[in-house]
């Protein structure tokens, strides 16, 4: 399969654009997104306390963010396997892991009482990260070989 993409030159200079674009994504983050944890997870947070979060634009910049990272994922499992099949159950992935992070991450902010900022840590780089394509990669690889 990687020859095949080291081939076809179209497909390896559209997903090099498509992984650049996520780069800009991470690169331009305080520009585009509200989101107070950047700072606070530079810091020595295990224990300081939460920062003042507003929850609805604290909720669309993450929306915001989860969806750029999962176009521009989607957009790189079409161009490595070309199969519309895939992108649709990624996107259904997509959308269900979204919901269950998003409940987490507002959970672990608003209703713990104790000190779970390792969690909020994990949870939120699920949320802000494009950590997904890099399981669902290869496992369609995997499912596509058999």
């Amino acid at each position: 399969m990687l020859q095949k993409i080291l081939n076809n030159k179209v497909r390896l200079i559209q997903l090099i654009f498509l992984v650049v674009l996520l780069a800009l994504v991470r690169a331009f983050e305080n520009a585009l997104f509200y989101d107070p944890f950047l700072d606070f997870f530079k810091k020595d947070f295990n224990n300081l306390p939460l920062p003042n979060t507003n929850p609805f634009q604290l909720f669309l910049g993450v929306l915001f963010r989860y969806g750029l990272n999962s176009i521009l994922s989607l957009g790189i499992i079409y161009v490595l396997f070309e199969e519309i099949a895939m992108i649709k159950f990624a996107a259904i992935l997509y959308g269900f892991f979204f919901i269950i992070l998003i409940l987490a991450f507002f959970f672990i902010i608003y209703f713990t009482r104790e000190n779970h900022n390792w969690a909020l840590f994990y949870v939120r780089r699920f949320l802000i990260q494009p950590i997904f394509v890099l399981l669902f990669v290869p496992g369609f690889l995997l499912l596509k070989s058999k």
